[in-house]
C-alpha cells in the first residue's frame, strides 16, 4: 500500500479541483488495522498486539490559501465545507439533567463522513494548536472497506490530523497523535474505545507484530523469524492474512453493544476491586490483579463473570502469542487467535450471526491457521492467518460456503460489486508521501 494507480489518480483529481500541479498534491496513506490477539481490552488497559494491512485510506491533500476546508470523497456523496476557525463541539453532549443530547451545531453532519475531519480539527484545537489554514482534498478508499471491521474511522481520522498538521507546519509524534485520535473518537464521537487502533496504525512496521499495554503505552514490534527458520522448525513457511466481508456495515457510534459491554468490563472491574478492600483505582479491569480475580470472581453476576472471564484469559492469549509469533511458531499462534474468537463469542458475547457463521467457515477453510472477527463483532468481517501457499484455495472456498449461510447479504455484495474476500500482506504504518 498504496498502489500507484491509485496514488496517480487521488493526485490527478486533487490537482485539478484545488487548481495545482501533480506535484504540489500530497497523499496520507493510512493503513487498515487487524488485531490478531487483545480483543475488547484496550479500553481496559489491558495489554493488545496488532498490525496493519497493505491497503487503507488514501488522502490526497493540498494546503488552501485561507482557513476554507474543502473535501470531496471517493465513496460517498457530497462535499464537506467548514473553516478551521470555527470552534468544533463534540457532537455528544450532556444536558444539566445528565441526560445526553445531540449538539444542534452538528446534528445534520453527525451521520456523515466529514465527522472525522471536523473531529480532526476539534482535537488539535483542543490542546492549544493554532490552525490557519484549512486543505482541499479527496479522501478514498479504494477497496470498499469503509465500516466493514478494519478501524475505516480512526485510519480516517489520523489522515485528517497528518493533512492539517502538515498544512500548518506543526510538529507532530506518532505517540501524540494516539492522544489527538483518541480525542476524536472518545470526545467528539462519543465511542468508549480504546487507543489499540490509532496505535496500529502509527507504530506498526512491515511483517511485525505490536504488543502494547494499553494502560501505560508501553509497546514493542515484534520480529518473526526468517523464512529458512521455518523449515526447521516444522512451520508453514509464511502466511497470508484473509480479510473476509460479512455484508454487515455500521458504524460503532450507532451501535449501543459496544459502549454496553465497555460499561459492563467497568462494573466487573469495581466489584472486584471494592470486594478487596480498593475503592479508590479507577474501575477497569487492569486494576485488578489476577489474583484477586480468582478470589472474588464469584461475587460477579452471570453477565459480569463473563466479561472478566474474557479480559483475564484474553491477556493470557496475548502473551502466549508474542512469544509464538516471535519463535515462528505460526501453528500456536493460530490457535490462540481462534481461542480468542470463541470467547468473544461465548465470553463477550459479541458477533451477530452473519459474522459467526463466517468464523466457523473460516476454521474450515484449507490452511487457515487461525480466525477471528474483526470490528469488535457488531459489524463487519472476519480476518485469517492462512499458509501463503494455500491463500487462493482458501480464499474460493469461503466464496462457496458463506452464500450458502447468508444468501441475502452475499447476494447484496454481488449486486454492489463489492468483493467479498481479500488476500492481504502486512503493511506499515501511516505516513505522508
Amino acid at each position: 500500500m498504496p498502489g500507484s494507480a491509485s496514488v496517480a489518480e487521488v493526485r490527478r483529481i486533487v490537482s485539478n479541483m484545488a487548481g495545482v500541479t501533480k506535484e504540489e498534491v500530497r497523499i496520507v496513506a493510512s493503513p487498515y488495522r487487524i488485531c490478531p490477539l487483545g480483543a475488547h481490552i484496550d479500553h481496559q488497559g489491558g495489554t493488545v498486539s496488532a498490525m496493519t494491512l497493505d491497503m487503507g485510506i488514501l488522502l490526497g491533500f493540498v494546503p488552501s490559501r485561507s482557513s476554507e476546508v474543502l473535501l470531496i470523497s471517493g465513496d460517498f456523496e457530497g462535499q464537506v465545507r467548514f473553516s478551521v476557525d470555527e470552534i468544533q463541539q463534540p457532537i455528544q453532549t450532556t444536558t444539566e439533567n445528565g441526560n445526553s443530547r445531540k449538539d444542534s451545531s452538528e446534528q445534520q453532519e453527525q451521520c456523515k463522513w466529514g465527522r472525522y475531519a471536523r473531529g480532526a480539527v476539534y482535537a488539535l484545537q483542543s490542546r492549544g494548536n493554532k490552525l490557519s489554514k484549512g486543505i482541499f482534498g479527496l479522501i478514498s478508499d479504494g477497496d470498499g472497506l469503509n465500516s466493514v471491521g478494519l478501524s475505516s474511522s480512526a485510519a480516517a481520522g489520523i489522515a485528517y490530523l497528518m493533512a492539517f498538521e502538515h498544512a500548518n507546519n506543526l510538529a507532530i509524534s506518532p505517540t501524540e497523535n494516539i492522544e489527538y485520535d483518541r480525542l476524536i473518537e472518545n470526545e467528539y464521537l462519543g465511542l468508549k474505545n480504546g487507543i489499540m487502533d490509532q496505535s496500529a496504525i502509527l507504530l506498526s512496521s512491515h511483517g511485525c507484530l505490536l504488543c502494547m499495554n494499553c494502560k501505560t503505552k508501553d509497546y514493542r514490534l515484534i520480529q518473526r523469524p526468517k523464512v529458512q527458520e521455518y523449515k526447521k522448525i516444522g512451520q508453514p513457511k509464511g502466511t497470508k492474512i484473509l480479510v473476509a466481508l460479512s455484508g454487515l456495515k455500521g458504524a460503532l457510534t450507532s451501535n449501543p453493544g459496544y459502549n454496553g459491554r465497555v460499561a459492563e468490563c467497568q462494573k466487573a472491574a469495581r466489584v472486584l476491586l471494592e470486594a478487596s478492600g480498593d475503592f479508590t483505582a479507577e474501575p477497569i479491569l487492569s486494576n485488578v490483579k489476577p489474583e484477586v480475580y480468582e478470589t472474588h470472581k464469584c461475587k460477579l453476576d452471570s453477565n459480569l463473570a463473563k466479561r472478566a472471564e474474557h479480559y483475564f484469559s484474553e491477556n493470557t492469549r496475548v502473551a502466549k502469542g508474542v512469544e509464538a509469533w516471535a519463535k515462528g511458531n505460526l501453528k500456536e499462534f493460530g490457535d490462540l487467535v481462534s481461542a480468542s474468537g470463541r470467547s468473544s463469542i461465548q465470553n463477550y458475547e459479541c458477533g451477530a450471526e452473519p459474522l459467526i457463521q463466517l468464523y466457523e467457515i473460516l476454521l474450515r477453510a484449507p490452511g487457515v491457521l487461525g480466525a477471528r472477527f474483526s470490528g469488535a463483532g457488531f459489524r463487519g468481517c472476519c480476518i485469517a492467518f492462512v499458509e501463503a501457499d494455500l491463500a487462493d484455495e482458501a480464499a474460493s472456498f469461503v466464496e462457496r460456503e458463506y452464500p450458502k449461510a447468508q444468501p441475502l447479504l452475499a447476494r447484496e455484495m454481488e449486486l454492489q460489486g463489492q468483493t467479498s474476500i481479500f488476500i492481504c500482506e502486512s503493511g506499515d504504518c501511516a505516513r505522508v508521501l
